[in-house]
């Protein structure tokens, strides 16, 4: 009996070997695979199955990260980017007929007489680029940008043109610019938001939060807004009598349940949502130290002209830079001051007082570290502003026709004036960039192909370019 049951016991022992051995020849590979991902989602921070998890692109990118300073209001190229002696001399008389063949205008009558830029122009730097007295900073700074003077779009008013530019569509629920790059790239940051947003003008954006929406794309992907002084984000401290281990018990039975319910359903959102709540509590530590200015030097505030502790635009920007050293992926500050149909000449020097420092020392500052080659900067508001006057003798109404916006970093070619418009700044005539045509090279600059970085939705596939968009390759370095 016991000879037996040793036999049985050596068969066992035997089988047991075999499969063994089975297991680890036959299966090393998928191992190693679970490993190696495994250590990858630690590497980034994030588990496996974060949707921000960094995401590889098309093709490698030349730029990783996005800080998108966006005037809203629509700043008027005429008084900053724009010269046009012939308008000067056309001051105070009605505009030729044949400028105005098809034209639809916003408000204004569009045989209102014409105004001539009020304020000088100079060419600066190596480049030669022509800038307003309005922007001495910028023109310090020139050879490090391109400027687009050919810009134009479909929309002539506020909200909509503001949601254009930043989604592709005139109309609400498309995904932001913002949203298709965490969409397409995940985050590097497993403590901060991957899309952060700030507002810095005297009132909020006229397109709202579809600015920075997510759309159709699962909201883990959308702008959070952030304050630019105190915690950034609002109840983001525990309460009294609330302690860090009552917090993570709670927030570990709500991960559970939630859990639970995704495994049910299926829904996207609920993984949004435990990731927000996890968020959250990993900014409890991390955003402190993200909003102390007092750790940066006296030159550096200087050079920005922030204060610590005074919310301003200069503040967003050095925010701005601290956000994407530590991973951020798109950062968009919206400064909505800039439109101006009376009390031009006052309003638009006192908005370039309020930026043109801070957005000049956003360049040099990420030069001087190292980051701006790979860290695509943009400015630039919706639409411009008309030629003919409006508001008496000191304003200009909305114009889709023509206006300019300028880049730097991220694979831009530094130095560069695209574009040009007619002798009244009315149209773009040569190198004309359509709103998507710059989103197209945009995504191309982080990686993508425009028609290829797409989302089923509502039984199509949808991108950020619709069906429009063409790369412009002067553009590229």
């Amino acid at each position: 009996m016991n000879r037996i049951t040793r036999e049985q016991d050596a068969m066992e022992a035997w089988r047991l070997a075999a499969k063994r051995r089975w297991f680890f020849k036959q299966c090393g590979v998928g191992l190693g695979a679970v490993a190696l991902r495994s250590l990858l989602g630690e590497a980034a921070g994030a588990a496996p199955s974060d949707p921000l998890a960094p995401k590889l692109s098309h093709f490698a990118p030349k730029a990783k990260r996005v800080i998108y300073l966006f005037m809203a209001g629509a700043p008027s190229h005429l008084e900053l980017f724009d010269n046009k002696p012939e308008l000067t001399r056309w001051n105070g008389k009605p505009p030729p007929a044949e400028l105005l063949k098809g034209y639809r205008a916003a408000f204004i009558n569009p045989n209102s007489n014409l105004l001539g830029p009020k304020f000088k122009f100079a060419r600066h730097g190596q480049s030669g680029a022509e800038l307003s007295e309005l922007l001495p900073h910028l023109a310090r700074t020139v050879d490090d940008i391109a400027i687009v003077k050919s810009m134009h779009t479909d929309a002539f008013n506020h909200a909509p043109a503001q949601i254009f530019m930043n989604t592709g569509s005139t109309q609400f629920g498309r995904p932001s610019l913002g949203a298709w790059t965490t969409y397409g790239l995940g985050s590097e940051s497993s403590s901060l938001p991957a899309y952060v947003v700030f507002n810095t003008g005297s009132k909020g954006t006229s397109g709202g939060s579809s600015n920075w929406g997510a759309g159709f794309l699962p909201t883990t992907y959308q702008g959070v807004p952030f304050r630019n002084g105190g915690e950034p984000v609002l109840y983001l401290s525990n309460p009294k009598g609330f302690d860090s281990f009552i917090q993570r018990d709670s927030l570990d039975t709500i991960r559970l349940l939630n859990e639970e319910k995704l495994k049910a359903v299926g829904d996207p959102e609920i993984a949004t949502r435990i990731a927000s709540f996890e968020m959250a509590y990993r900014m409890q530590a991390s955003a402190p130290e993200l909003m102390d200015l007092s750790r940066e030097s006296r030159q550096v505030l200087d050079s920005y002209g922030a204060e610590p502790g005074k919310p301003s635009f200069a503040t967003s920007c050095l925010l701005a830079r601290r956000l994407v050293e530590r991973g951020v992926r798109f950062v968009q500050i919206f400064h909505e001051a800039w439109d101006q149909h009376g009390n031009l000449t006052k309003d638009i020097a006192k908005n370039c007082q309020d930026t043109d420092r801070a957005s000049a020392a956003l360049v040099q500052d990420l030069k001087q570290r190292g980051m701006l080659d790979d860290t695509l900067v943009i400015w630039g508001g919706e639409f411009g502003r008309t030629p003919m006057v409006q508001g008496g003798d000191d304003g200009r109404d909305h114009h889709p026709n023509c206006f300019t916006i300028w880049l730097a970093g991220g694979g831009v070619r530094a130095g560069l004036t695209l574009g040009e418009s007619d002798d009244f700044g009315f149209n773009a005539t040569r190198d004309r960039v359509h709103v998507h045509d710059l989103h197209a090279t945009l995504l191309h600059l982080l990686g993508f192909n425009h028609e290829q970085l797409t989302y089923r939705s509502q039984g199509r596939q949808f991108r950020l370019t619709d069906v429009h968009g063409n790369l412009v390759t002067q553009l590229l370095a």
